[in-house]
């Protein structure tokens, strides 16, 4: 499509094929990877030192110390700033966890929360790209002010479909993974992988989008930042 008849969404954004990934800023967040590690390890210390001390009730002192220390991070993010809604999600799942471990006396119980959110993550990103509105494009319109620009972009939209796949794996190994420890009643392996496959795997998907979405964009492109429409689009 001729230049003319086409305009960019946003300014600044280099083009495809150069700069570095947008995607680290804008994807993602340590202050999640707090809420589904540091929890669940204190979590897990707490119930090996309770256990190990013979305490009556190990799963009790375990849940305690997670949901202090589910506070705590909820605390410190909420003199931070950041939104009600970012603070509380994390201090509530903590607390749940250890409702349901409480409940049921099993420790790997605390883990089952975490493996039901992920296995719905992952039925919502495959049910997005196959009806190709991608979750990630979602995302990413969202946090750049333009939250439904790029569908009218058909390069951005095979792009971000295609990106959105590696989502799709993350939450595909952390369910496979987390399911096999928790029938296994492995909870200090539970605790560990769940360090393992937070943060770390997030940064590999960061990673591995930017030039996933860049291999679907034409030479010309302006990149993933920049939705190209037609001009009867701009006032969209």
């Amino acid at each position: 499509m001729p230049d003319e008849q086409r305009r960019d969404g946003r300014a600044g954004d280099a083009p495809a094929g150069h700069g570095p990934n947008p995607f680290t800023e804008i994807l993602g967040g340590k202050g999640q990877a707090l809420d589904a590690t540091v929890p669940s390890v204190a979590f897990v210390v707490g119930w090996l030192v309770a256990g190990a001390r013979g305490a009556a009730q190990p799963v009790l002192v375990g849940g305690v110390l997670a949901v202090v220390a589910a506070g705590g991070i909820a605390l410190w993010r909420h003199r931070r700033g950041e939104r009600p809604r970012a603070v509380a999600v994390g201090l509530l799942l903590a607390v749940g966890a250890a409702l349901l471990a409480l409940y049921t006396g099993r420790a790997q119980d605390f883990f089952l929360p975490r493996i039901v959110a992920n296995a719905g993550s992952l039925a919502a990103w495959l049910v997005s790209i196959a009806i190709r509105w991608p979750l990630l494009g979602l995302v990413v319109g969202a946090l750049t002010g333009r939250p439904t620009l790029w569908r009218r972009d058909p390069d951005l939209v095979r792009g971000y479909c295609r990106a959105s796949w590696v989502w799709v794996a993350q939450y595909a190994v952390r369910v496979v993974v987390f399911t096999g420890l928790w029938a296994a009643d492995q909870v200090v392996a539970l605790g560990i992988a769940q360090i393992v496959l937070t943060w770390p795997l997030v940064v590999v998907c960061v990673a591995a989008s930017w030039p996933l979405v860049r291999s679907a964009l034409p030479t010309g492109h302006p990149g993933p930042l920049r939705p190209v429409v037609p001009r009867s689009g701009e006032g969209s």
